[in-house]
């Protein structure tokens, strides 16, 4: 059977260009000239015999058809890319590549490295820690940690842990620092804060303090160093719940007060739809919610015994 298919370059141009809504990005990413992709991009059209971009002055738009064609050409592509690689890589099976964020490799994914070693022996799991979300059709990683409000097109996302966010301190500051008895207290310490995502003044409303400036301390640009500094006793920290729980459930950092702040945002597991049932995907998607899991039940059961002992001490 003669298969009626367009020229490979073509889709390549055509899929690129269609998901970066650009020739010029498509051209970079292909390493060839703006003029070519524009090339293969219209003899395309003109085999299929249907427009796919609507050229407008603020950039390319992608016409109906286009939109219809786009998950079949990137689902093929998924496809080949992932025979082509257990081809020609049989070893590379047992290599698990994962991204994620500096924040998260260093204060959540690098403790958990033992446990997955014992439970998975036969995986090769390797970390790439990158600040900007690395794109899965074109790069070696098979699976993405992503924080985020989950809404990524023509990926396979579960959801890992949801964003709560609240002050935590470090044991020795609370016993030697300041009382910390009402959030009021928080004005007689160095408040340490997070450039990625200053949620102070909005846990400060929320908690009801008074007299305390949310927008004054040291600034941080990722939220880990912001962890460590407050580890080290250098103030308070407001944490997101899945990072700091290392530090929390390990007796490093002590949570502050019943105050949580939530949103929309959380962090998220996420893969190639064309590989969410390979079993080395599937295993470690189905770990990281297990330890997730453990996690949410460790810190509720910490933060009842830490209610226990405070209601303890102020009767006596």
């Amino acid at each position: 059977m003669t298969r009626d298919l367009p020229p490979l370059n073509a889709l390549r141009a055509f899929e690129a260009a269609a998901r970066h809504l650009s020739f010029t990005v498509a051209s970079e990413e292909l390493h060839v000239t703006q003029g070519a992709v524009s090339r293969h991009v219209k003899n395309l059209e003109e085999r299929l015999g249907v427009q796919l971009f609507l050229r407008r002055s603020h950039g390319l738009e992608l016409t109906d058809a286009a939109r219809r064609y786009l998950p079949v050409v990137r689902d093929s592509f998924d496809r080949l890319a992932a025979a082509t690689s257990e081809l020609r890589r049989p070893q590379l099976a047992s290599v698990l590549t994962v991204s994620a964020s500096p924040n998260f490799a260093s204060k959540w994914l690098i403790h958990r490295l033992g446990d997955f070693a014992r439970d998975f022996p036969d995986v090769d799991l390797r970390v790439a820690a990158e600040q900007q979300h690395i794109d899965l059709s074109t790069s070696d990683v098979d699976i993405g940690i992503r924080h985020g409000e989950g809404q990524w097109r023509d990926l396979h996302v579960t959801k890992l842990v949801g964003e709560r966010v609240y002050p935590v301190i470090s044991p020795a500051l609370l016993a030697n620092g300041p009382p910390l008895d009402t959030p009021d207290d928080l004005r007689h310490h160095t408040l340490l804060r997070d450039l990625s995502s200053n949620d102070w003044p909005a846990w400060l409303k929320a908690a009801g303090a008074m007299g305390v400036d949310g927008t004054k301390g040291p600034y941080f640009n990722f939220t880990s160093m912001a962890l460590d500094a407050a580890v080290a006793g250098q103030g308070v920290a407001l944490a997101r719940r899945a990072l700091a729980t290392h530090d929390v459930l390990s007796g490093r950092l002590v949570p502050l007060f019943d105050t949580e702040l939530t949103s929309q945002r959380g962090y998220y597991v996420v893969c190639l739809p064309s590989r969410a049932d390979e079993p080395k995907v599937v295993n470690f998607r189905e770990w990281v919610l297990a330890q997730t899991r453990h996690d949410r039940e460790a810190l509720a059961e910490l933060r009842q015994q830490l209610k226990r002992e405070r209601a303890g001490e102020s009767h006596v």
